[in-house]
């Protein structure tokens, strides 16, 4: 039986599959350069696999495509469905739905007098000096007002016209749009009037109904509406999405991976939920394969093709619950994961006084101009004009017919040219390698900036960290970065250039319930917090029970969101029998974050989470023995020139699946695998050990040999 977990990114698509069908491998052993075959114990294997994610020529979906032709099945032909056990998944569909503002149409359905309440949202200025300020387009693209009202205590004040309501909606649904978010006000805690709404719209005819009390159970009518609205927005195009990968694998147990972190049944997947789906599962796979590796403090960096994401760990997943993305605000739990926009992808451009590295991306089609459709100069350009990618030790998936090398020749013509016009415009002259080194800084000065933002700027000392380096690009600068903030240790598993879809297998299927409760916390407070906590858990465990669940595998994890009476900061810390313990938890973790805390004021429970955590079956991982002697060392492939720190090096190259446990390689020098290139500086190390990691160490006296 075939599992297979994939993550479809904005410029490759990243399958891993485990198999113990001897016949498979035998068949793709027949394409080496093309299938990276990992055996395992138990007469299994991992199968890795890379492919463009928009390739219109060749295929319609991505993820669909890779299961074929591990199958080794043609495009006319039924996939053998009997063969595969699960599929897992993470997809950028909805956030690229989102960005390219390309969702359903929606209507929103408001209590009488707020019909405006969306677009003032909180009055926040993000650039308080702008003058002029330009809103985000709504997602929404009509209103209808309820009149009716609940009171904060639940006494209903005006009661629904169901006639009127169902007049409004079936002309709303005339213009033809088919979905609406109900959002009406105190429904967090007294939803009757929703669910009045929402079965009017369901008569009417609406296909996708999001109502505010489902979709984001909390206080604050602005956070639940924004939230709400974006599920109906994006609900409908996630859900075509699904029910195409799905009518291709029928009877197949197919889930996909939430913002939160957790695996989801596919048709309880919704839009809210699958924002970050693709992110989430590279943090779970950076986490848990460090946590193996024997790191327990990381700084996980994910570089892909157009985005560069990065998170911090230490000891527990870390989770916001407001988020904005691309001008849309969300109030749901998503891991606390910082996105920008450098990647392997982003374009360089001179405008004439400085250099840029994106925002924009080449994506995978054009893709950047070594790929051989005619793309702009990017990051993976100026790492081929460095000398740190090869065309020979990279996939040969470029060009029409997807066969051909990377092209390096128009890389170096680009950059010849471009040196050239910076000489022109300026007066400085530059050799195109110092040109492509200079955009290199600025991308990595961009990415260590990022990590600052999630570590430094909230307490945390990076350098007693480990940067968990992954994605297609992740490792060809994960020796700058680490540079540039001080660090000292990387971290690199063998599956780390698809360390994304490889976290799909590693995790587990989670149900996050939350309630709203601001009150004071105290003794008298503790029985309902515990009695609404076993409300909720039992909420968690029946949503998994339906997902065909093992109780004895179950964890539950307990959170009480906790602000000083006045404020609006809140932190989450585990629920505690003791209001003292909770306390401290928060005192110390608020004087970590912002420097003091207040000792004289009530502590405030915003609200409660339970998250109910069923446990699965994950890959295992191989070990590797030496069989060479110890003081015999590793044979380089070849010897490449490195330009780094502004000059030549000889770099010796290694094949990955040549070292052995307890080989060290010192830097300037290049190891090259099926699926990324790791870059190891001329003042760093690496050493191999028996699960096949790779530890990254700092060691200033290492020189290298400058040409």
């Amino acid at each position: 039986m075939l599992k297979v977990f994939a993550d479809r990114g904005g410029t490759f698509t990243d399958i891993v599959a485990v198999t113990d069908n001897q016949s498979t491998i035998n068949q793709l052993a027949n394409h080496p350069q093309r299938f990276l075959i990992v055996p395992l114990p138990n007469q299994q294997w991992v199968i890795v696999y890379k492919l463009l994610s928009e390739n219109p020529e060749q295929y319609q979906d991505a993820a669909i495509q890779g299961i074929r032709d591990i199958l080794g099945i043609k495009g006319n032909q039924p996939i053998p469905t009997q063969e595969i056990e699960v599929v897992k998944m993470g997809t950028t569909v909805a956030t690229n739905a989102l960005l390219e503002r390309k969702g359903d149409r929606v209507l929103l359905v408001i209590t009488k007098g707020f019909k405006d309440a969306l677009r003032i949202g909180y009055q926040n200025r993000p650039d308080i000096f702008a003058r002029h300020i330009v809103l985000p387009s709504m997602l929404y693209e009509q209103v209808v007002e309820v009149n009716e009202r609940y009171d904060a205590k639940g006494n209903e004040l005006i009661a629904v016209n169901i006639e009127e309501v169902r007049k409004d909606l079936q002309a709303v649904y005339d213009t033809g749009i088919r979905s609406c978010a109900v959002v009406l006000m105190h429904s967090y805690n007294y939803p009757q009037h929703e669910q009045q709404v929402a079965a009017i719209a369901g008569e009417v005819g609406f296909t996708q109904i999001s109502v505010s009390h489902e979709v984001s159970p909390l206080m604050k009518l602005v956070s639940r509406g924004d939230t709400t609205v974006v599920d109906a927005y994006l609900t409908p195009i996630l859900r075509r999405y699904v029910d195409s990968v799905a009518s291709q694998l029928p009877s197949v147990k197919l889930m996909f991976m939430k913002s939160d972190g957790g695996l989801v049944d596919a048709q309880k997947f919704q839009g809210k939920d699958s924002i970050l789906s693709g992110p989430a599962g590279g943090i779970v796979g950076a986490v848990q394969t460090s946590l193996r590796g024997g790191f327990n403090s990381i700084i996980t960096f994910d570089m892909g093709g157009t985005s560069t994401d990065v998170a911090h760990f230490n000891g527990e997943y870390e989770r916001q619950l407001e988020n904005e993305i691309a001008g849309a605000r969300m109030r749901v739990p998503v891991l606390a994961i910082h996105t920008i926009a450098a990647g392997g992808g982003s374009i360089l451009s001179f405008d004439g006084s400085s250099y840029r590295v994106g925002p924009e991306s080449a994506g995978s089609n054009p893709g950047p101009a070594c790929y051989r459709r005619g793309g702009k100069l990017a990051v993976t350009d100026a790492n081929v004009m460095l000398g740190k990618i090869h065309p020979q030790y990279f996939p040969a998936v470029f060009g029409k017919d997807g066969n051909s090398p990377l092209d390096k020749d128009i890389v170096t013509e680009k950059f010849i040219q471009l040196a050239q016009d910076i000489e022109t415009a300026t007066g400085n002259y530059r050799t195109p390698e110092q040109v492509a080194a200079g955009f290199i800084s600025i991308a990595v000065e961009s990415m260590a900036n990022a990590i600052k933002k999630i570590s430094l700027q909230r307490g945390y000392d990076v350098t007693n960290y480990a940067l968990c380096c992954f994605g297609g690009a992740g490792a060809q600068v994960a020796c700058l970065i680490a540079d540039t903030l001080g660090m000292k240790k990387i971290f690199l598993h063998p599956y780390a250039g698809v360390l994304s879809a490889y976290g799909m297998g590693l995790a587990d299927v989670r149900a996050i319930r939350e309630a709203g409760v601001e009150k004071v916390l105290d003794e008298v407070l503790l029985g309902d917090l515990r009695g609404l906590m076993e409300r909720l858990e039992s909420q968690g465990r029946s949503e998994l029970e339906t997902q065909r669940g093992a109780e004895e595998r179950k964890e539950v994890v307990r959170k009480v969101n906790l602000k000083y009476e006045g404020t609006n900061s809140i932190l989450g810390v585990d629920f505690n029998v003791s209001v003292g313990l909770m306390r401290e938890e928060f005192e110390r973790e608020h004087k970590l974050r912002y420097g003091f805390i207040q000792s004289d004021k009530n502590l405030i429970v915003e609200s409660v989470s339970v998250e109910v955590i069923q446990k699965m079956d994950t890959p295992e991982e191989a070990l590797v023995k030496r069989s060479r002697g110890l003081d015999e060392f590793p044979v380089s492939v070849e010897t490449v020139k490195m330009f780094t720190n502004d000059k030549w090096y000889s770099a010796p190259v290694y094949r990955r699946e040549d070292l052995q446990p307890g080989d060290v390689i010192q830097g300037a020098a290049i190891i090259v695998e099926k699926i990324s290139t790791i870059v190891i500086e001329p003042n760093w190390e690496a050493e191999l050990t028996e699960r096949n990691h790779l530890h990254l160490t700092v060691n200033i006296s290492l020189q290298g040999s400058a040409l």
